[in-house]
């Protein structure tokens, strides 16, 4: 049985999420003494092990809790957990709304559980400064199943990617053996077949795509869209910008990008191909195709126009296509189809977006000098890192929540459900048994990521992974000093408003395209070039320092 904490936050600090990239460089091990943190450690663990504590444990860890699977102590994982590992976590329960800020307020506070999951490079970054999380690079050898994945799965370009001037990283990343892109279009066939259109491949057959719904249904905007929070259209910026060559905008915001033909480094939001992305988001407004509402509406206001056929074009993932879309519209019109499409592909050319990092785990300082340290790092080991640990966390316990079919694919029990495999179940594997929880649940084997996907979905992932990968996955390390650091933190929030305020204006016609010069100017003046020369003289260091 797992207890839920109550702590007192005393005082509270921002913490802003700076986009900087960190340069390579070699581990280097803690050379202290840890004879006094082994307690609850196994002498022999390696890759294959199954972790347990020699003598019972808890740590507290950060939770971040998701409204569709509240946490419940009752359920299988916390006690199978505590029976496979003799380890018990105490979560510090968060809403997901308010995770971000409320770990900002925590690790600031130095009240911040022993474990930290659900980060999202680079929200580390603000608190290496500060001394708040360890540099986990230098404890890689007491995580045997980590360290054998990034060395066969040769992630080590992706990982230096989160190296601080120091030359460690301070996050412990999902692992992926093959990229996964999750998001693109969902698309109603039934409408292409009515128009006699084929699903489209890029953006400029999308544009054609929704010009011809429009024409066919003047009355509806063809394009409505959701996942527009925290950021205006944030998931539609951020695959725009990914097809036209820069690393990401709305949710997923990088303040700057590598410009390879120049040479350097550029702010995102005054880039050429940024002006690019509001051009086309502002010519879908501007004639119909995409609803005005897109950049205010809920998720449900969204999926409802759907539903009712004031719409014929979402945003997608394979779970909300199964889960939300297809019932939504069997119940008010049974004919209509929905068909995800594959990553439109715009002037970047067939590249699949996605990195095989996912979010990570970091770990607060304090932790080192506790006695069950390196226990602690050996459960993470095997719960994050381990295939028996990520098979665990995914899927549940074999014979109850799971079994395998004649060819040794896992499969739901005949009462469990999840993302529509079994439909008939009565039970749910994340809401009534904890298992697929996003907390502990990510990453992994290419057959174990795919576990759930329906055959749609398998063939959706092979077309992507046939694209080549995307340059920007990997950009040249640029890694910030504690000042540089403190010094963009100040600048960062007030540029991303800019930028996303008037993203918003331009596409709406609020502004006019014309005053884009104008704009640049404004962020200048905020000091988006200061930004970027500091982000373009740690690229210049970095490169001089280790060719």
């Amino acid at each position: 049985m797992v207890q839920l904490s109550r702590r007192q936050v005393l005082f509270a600090t921002g913490a802003a999420a700076v986009a900087s990239l960190a340069g390579c460089g070699d581990d280097t091990p803690d050379k202290k003494d840890l004879d006094r943190n082994r307690a609850g450690a196994m002498e022999k663990y390696g890759v294959g092990d199954q972790f347990t504590a020699t003598e019972p444990v808890t740590f507290s860890i950060l939770y971040n809790n998701h409204p569709n699977y509240p946490l419940k102590p009752e359920w299988l994982f916390w006690s199978e957990l505590a029976r496979r590992t003799n380890v018990k976590l105490d979560p510090v329960a968060v809403p997901l709304s308010d995770y971000e800020q409320k770990r900002s307020v925590l690790v600031g506070s130095g009240d911040a559980p022993l474990i930290i999951p659900k980060t999202y490079h680079p929200q580390e970054n603000a608190y290496v400064s500060s001394g708040a999380i360890l540099p986990v690079s230098d404890y890689l050898d007491l995580m045997p199943h980590l360290k054998e994945k990034l060395e066969r799965w040769n992630l080590r370009p992706e990982t230096d990617t989160l190296r601080q001037q120091d030359g460690k990283f301070y996050l412990l990343p999902g692992l992926h053996e093959k990229p996964w892109q999750e998001y693109t279009l969902a698309v109603r066939t039934d409408v292409l077949e009515e128009l006699r259109i084929p699903a489209p491949t890029t953006w400029d057959e999308v544009y054609a795509m929704l010009k011809a719904m429009r024409a066919a249904h003047p009355d509806v905007h063809p394009f409505s869209d959701r996942f527009g929070k925290p950021n205006p259209a944030g998931n539609l910026l951020n695959m725009l910008a990914q097809s036209y060559g820069l690393p990401g905008a709305g949710w997923n915001y990088h303040a700057t990008s590598w410009d390879a033909d120049a040479g350097r480094y550029v702010f995102t939001g005054a880039s050429e191909k940024y002006r690019q992305v509001v051009e086309f988001l502002h010519k879908l407004v501007a004639e119909g195709l995409l609803d005005p509402e897109t950049f205010t509406q809920t998720d449900d206001q969204a999926r409802q126009k759907l539903a009712n056929g004031r719409s014929f074009v979402i945003s997608t993932n394979a779970q909300t296509l199964v889960n939300d879309y297809r019932p939504d519209i069997a119940k008010i019109n049974p004919d209509a189809r929905l068909k995800k499409i594959l990553f439109p592909i715009g002037p970047a050319g067939p590249v699949n977006p996605a990195s095989r990092l996912e979010n990570g785990v970091m770990i607060s300082s304090k932790a080192r000098d506790g006695k069950h340290f390196v226990a602690m790092m050996q459960f993470i080991d095997w719960l994050w890192y381990s295939d028996t640990g990520q098979e665990f966390a995914k899927w549940g316990v074999e014979g109850t929540t799971f079994t395998r079919d004649a060819a040794g694919r896992r499969v739901p029990t005949p009462d469990v459900d999840i993302v529509g495999l079994n439909p008939k179940g009565t039970k749910h594997l994340q809401k009534d048994f904890g298992f697929a929880n996003g907390v502990f649940a990510y990453g992994g084997k290419l057959d174990l990521v795919q576990s759930f996907f329906s055959p749609e979905e398998l063939e959706f992932q092979k077309e992507m992974n046939a694209r080549k990968p995307a340059p920007w996955v990997t950009p040249p390390p640029a890694p910030l000093s504690d000042s540089e650091q403190e010094q963009t933190t100040l600048w960062a929030t007030a540029l991303k408003d800019h930028v996303t305020q008037n993203t918003l204006k331009f596409a709406l016609g609020q502004r006019p395209l014309g005053e884009w010069n104008a704009y640049v100017a404004e962020l200048k003046a905020k000091n988006a070039e200061a930004y970027t020369e500091l982000v373009n003289k740690a690229y210049e260091r970095y490169r001089k320092n280790h060719g």
